[in-house]
């Protein structure tokens, strides 16, 4: 099966390390094959086509309106997914384990925060490589593309030594206290509106 091959320069979307357009075959054979050749990520590849977590990548899980808010923030991220109502952010193989504990020391574990995570041995439906928001409404899309396994990109987020400056990747910890944070302000946002929604102000006047 022919792959579209990104020229060096001229493709907007597939600067260096960038993994580039899709299969020109959109089934789910192609696309299976597009990941495990073009970024060495192991896949299922039955329709719809996922990927498995905890091999090469987990991904934290958060609500797609906190995530967008956290896309705003000065944090550096991995690659970024969204499917219907959620955002997927790619993190290093065993930060979904992380979490819980992570969670604890940055003080966020007594809220309940819709903040999750996917490890090893869950799967997560593949985005359209292509990325750029496109497909039906509701469809897993790269808003991050990945980098190419054979390119020279960044790390994927992950917990780094205090006091060194060790590999050049995101900090796991900044980017868990930050979509805690965004996940926490769209919780007490959507308490606000309840309120609204219930107080007699928003309630019909009844006449006798």
């Amino acid at each position: 099966m022919a792959f579209i091959v990104p020229p060096p320069r001229s493709s907007p979307d597939a600067g260096p390390g960038r993994a580039g357009p899709g299969p020109v075959d959109p089934g789910p054979a192609a696309l299976a094959r597009w990941y495990e050749q073009r970024l060495g990520w192991a896949t299922e590849g039955r329709a719809p086509v996922r990927l498995l977590t905890g091999i090469r990548f987990d991904v934290l899980e958060l609500p797609a309106e906190a995530g967008h808010a956290l896309l705003r923030r000065p944090v550096r991220t991995g690659p970024v997914l969204l499917s219907g109502g959620r955002m997927g952010l790619l993190v290093a193989a065993g930060g979904a384990d992380e979490l819980p504990g992570l969670l604890d020391w940055l003080e966020w574990g007594p809220i309940a925060l819709d903040l999750t995570a996917v490890g090893a041995g869950g799967r997560i439906t593949a985005p359209s490589p292509r990325g750029g928001g496109e497909g039906s409404p509701g469809a897993a899309v790269w808003l991050r593309p990945p980098e190419s396994m054979h390119g020279p990109g960044p790390a994927l987020p992950a917990l780094a030594g205090f006091g060194s400056s060790g590999e050049d990747a995101p900090d796991l910890v900044r980017l868990v206290d930050a979509a805690a944070t965004e996940c926490h302000r769209v919780r007490l946002s959507r308490a606000r509106a309840g309120l609204r929604k219930g107080s007699p102000a928003d309630q019909p006047l009844a006449f006798s």
